[in-house]
């Protein structure tokens, strides 16, 4: 066979001869099948058949003649001759040496599959999937076709999409001459995934380059919706250090609407966009199982290509097996140096309208144009916000040419993803009104620098950091950072650091939960309530919207808090994660669903029933126990032994053993598997009494905001006290000292670091840490690097406590 090859005959070497595609699903049927990898079958159409396809047809000096002088931002133009050419080559007739051989091959197919099998027709070009340059999707796939005329037409097809307009303008910017790429066309048993599921993976995370995580996405029906962005799909990361020790790592499961799926068409050829049922909406689309499969399946991917990857993937709906459809290169974070950092830092606030997921961490800005359909391109100008429902191909020559992009559909490995991030345009994806809340705002800037992607009303003022990485100092004092936001941890965890000093459970269940734990538990009881009364009856409804996903209401609690806190713990392993239990204060926790019915009113909450006082009240208690729940899940399930807890506002020795028994209670046992139990110094007696302490806790971590408040008589919240209450004051800095003190000098010694926000915005107050000897400073991370450097300076100078 001179034009086709089975698939099982070619491997990575042979991009040249059948694609990047059909190479790569060659190699993988040949070398992963016995590790479980499981490929559908069938056969390529070689690039030297497209070749003398092109030149039979007299097709060369035609395509050369039409794309003569072409200017890829005159958008007519390009569509124009684009149209062209295309038409020339799907109006030419096969060799009939050429059509012989497909048509063999297809047989083939159906003496193993049946009568007019069908297939997927997918185009591989040979230049495509390059270290620097993705043609990912540049070219066209159809799915389901059966028949051997129908698969000639498609094969003609795929032949002249190698001249889309996206296509033609990609190569050219690119540097390709367009016969210097060639085209393979891939014929492969098609999964039945319209039955069932289908999406993309990356054996790393696509925004912050973190090579530990694994990144899932899917949707019902195949797989075109999840790559063009038409739904918003399910999303799942999982740990892969932990993974390969046997833990189930998921760290986290985010729900996608899926309101449509891709399925066959009712006459048996082609495909259609079907409605998703609300039920189906309301699960995953995939199984703990399943998605520890496919997370195994990309590391096994990764390891045999030696890089990070980008695969789709799909489950039969008749079999109930996973299939892997195609592995690439991921071709953003290969190209990165690693020995700099850059980071994005927003200086000012702006009016929030609206936000979605973040596609890189950059900053961008400029006016806003909201285009509807693609046939607008042509009106959009350089450096303007490109805002519109989702993308495709075809808006490529205007998306490398946008100061941003907003779209109201699509995940983070739909098309304009992909693209945005290559081209390194920040844009901010899957908002679902972005189009219509943008559409009277003049000029906008899109944040994707903190996790979740925020568009802002006007141009506000950022600046840009870059550090090099080598440059970077490390200090024998530790200097760790504050994490409250789990999206961050992955970005965060890459800058120099000794892990996490503070990582704050409210932000978690604030952004995560948003529910008080008391009216998840009593759920049931609350719903026979609900029919007499009209505002507990809001409180279900309101309940019922945001866990859908859950029967049992006390899991939805466990899961979401253990997600937020494994990402952290995740993103900074295998350096400590010290998690402070929840330290609402009671006003806070009333603002949560339902909190109105379980919080008595304070006149001051400030110093009112808060942290460990809670934990052990029955009022509270079994919330705790979730707490509890929670962080063994992480531990235990999850394998990140790393995240230890910390116990905020424990007025007395007493109150700490206390809390420490109900600990063990809840099956969370300190010193159990390394579990360390530190507690917030941030009460005076937590100093006065510091040796007792000690006896109780693992370390301290000095809370320097209620210490200041406390030591002087001030209620933090008061504007009008604002100006005395000052960190720096000498009976704060004494107090300081004498924790530290009696921490070292304890029997055995304890820990002692500081969470609090003065190191953050004092440097001096940071130097005079260092000289008392503290062990650890946890900082905001704006200030880490240079705290880092300021500290190894005065350790180098003699200046710290030895």
């Amino acid at each position: 066979m001179r034009y086709t090859k089975r698939l099982d005959e070619v491997g990575i070497s042979d991009i040249g001869l059948v694609g990047g595609k059909n190479a790569s699903l060659g190699e993988m049927i040949r070398a992963l099948d016995s590790k479980g990898i499981r490929v559908p079958s069938g056969f390529a159409i070689t690039a030297e058949g497209y070749r003398y396809f092109v030149e039979a047809a007299g097709l060369d000096r035609q395509i050369r003649s039409i794309l003569s002088d072409l200017d890829t931002h005159d958008m007519r133009g390009l569509a124009s001759r684009g149209a062209r050419v295309r038409k020339a080559i799907t109006d030419a007739a096969l060799p009939p040496a050429l059509e012989e051989e497909i048509v063999q091959a297809y047989t083939s197919m159906e003496e193993e599959y049946g009568a007019e099998v069908d297939v997927a027709v997918r185009s591989s070009a040979t230049a495509e999937d390059l270290p620097d340059a993705s043609f990912a999707g540049q070219q066209d796939t159809y799915l389901n076709v059966k028949g051997r005329q129908e698969l000639l037409l498609k094969v003609r097809r795929c032949f002249a999409s190698l001249f889309t307009n996206r296509a033609i303008s990609y190569r050219q910017d690119k540097g390709f001459d367009h016969f210097d790429v060639y085209l393979s066309v891939g014929v492969q048993k098609m999964v039945r995934s319209d039955l069932a599921c289908s999406g993309v993976m990356f054996s790393i995370d696509t925004e912050s380059g973190f090579r530990d995580a694994v990144y899932i996405t899917g949707a019902y029906g195949l797989g075109e919706n999840v790559v063009q962005g038409t739904v918003n799909p399910d999303q799942f990361y999982v740990f892969k250090p932990t993974l390969h020790q046997g833990y189930r790592a998921i760290i986290e499961r985010t729900l996608g609407t899926k309101v449509k799926k891709l399925v066959y068409r009712a006459s048996g050829r082609g495909t259609r966009q079907a409605p998703v049922a609300r039920h189906d909406r309301n699960r995953f689309i995939l199984n703990d199982d399943e998605i520890i499969q496919l997370a195994k399946w990309a590391c096994i991917i990764e390891d045999h290509y030696g890089k990070p990857m980008d695969i789709e993937w799909a489950k039969d709906g008749l079999t109930g097996g996973l299939f892997v459809l195609q592995a690439r290169p991921e071709t953003v974070h290969a190209r990165q140096q690693e020995a700099v950092l850059t980071t994005y830092v927003l200086e000012q606030q702006g009016k929030l309208l609206v936000t979605g997921e973040s596609v890189g961490m950059k900053i961008g800005q400029g006016k806003v144009h909201v285009i509807a359909h693609s046939s607008e391109i042509d009106t959009f100008r350089e450096g303007e916000v490109l805002v519109t429902d989702m993308t495709d191909p075809d808006w490529e020559p205007i998306m490398k040419i946008a100061g941003a992009i907003v779209t109201n559909q699509g995940g983070r490995t739909c098309h304009a993803a992909i693209v945005s991030r290559e081209l390194g345009v920040p844009c901010v994806i899957g908002t679902g009104t972005g189009t219509r809340a943008l559409a009277r705002t003049d000029a906008v800037t899109i944040d994707c620098s903190e996790g979740r992607g925020k568009v802002y009303e006007g141009i506000l003022r950022y600046r840009v950091d870059e550090v090099a990485l080598k440059n970077v100092p490390r200090p024998r004092t530790r200097i760790m950072i504050n994490v409250g936001i789990p999206d961050e941890a992955f970005i965060k965890g890459q800058i120099p650091n000794d892990g996490v000093g503070l990582a704050r459970e409210e932000f978690i269940i604030n952004s995560y939960i948003g529910i008080h734990p008391m009216a998840l538990i009593e759920y049931d009881r609350l719903k026979e309530r609900a029919t007499g009364d009209p505002r507990i009856a809001r409180v279900v409804r309101a309940i019922d919207k945001r866990t859908e996903a859950y029967e049992d209401k006390r899991q939805f609690y466990v899961d979401n808090l253990a997600m937020g806190i494994a990402k952290i713990g995740a993103g900074f392993f295998p350096n400590d994660v010290i998690v402070r239990f929840s330290d609402f204060k009671t006003n806070e926790y009333a603002n949560l669903v339902g909190g109105y019915l379980y919080e008595p009113v304070e006149s001051n909450p400030m110093i009112g029933w808060r942290g460990a006082s809670r934990y052990y009240d029955e009022r509270f208690k079994p919330a705790f126990g979730m707490e509890c729940d929670a962080i063994k899940l992480v531990r235990n399930d999850m394998g990140l032994v790393n995240v230890k807890v910390m116990v905020p506002f424990c007025r007395t020795p007493r109150e700490g053993r206390k809390v420490i028994e109900v600990m063990r209670e809840f099956g969370l046992v300190q010193g159990e598997n390394g579990l360390e139990v530190y507690m917030m110094c941030e009460v005076p007696s937590n100093v006065t009494l510091a040796d007792e302490f000690a006896d109780v806790f693992d370390g301290f971590s000095i809370g320097s905001n209620d210490l200041t408040q406390l030591m002087l008589g001030i209620d933090r919240d008061s504007e009008t006290l604002s100006k005395i209450s000052d960190e720096r004051d000498e009976s704060v800095m004494r107090v300081v000292k004498k924790t530290i003190d009696f921490a070292h000098s304890h029997k055995p010694p304890r820990k002692v670091g500081i969470c609090g926000q003065a190191p953050s915005d004092f440097p001096e107050f940071a130097e005079y840490l260092v000289q008392c000897g503290i062990d650890s400073m946890s900082l905001n991370s704006d200030v880490v690097l240079r705290t880092r450097i300021r500290v190894a300076d005065l350790e180098m100078l003699g200046l710290a406590d030895s």
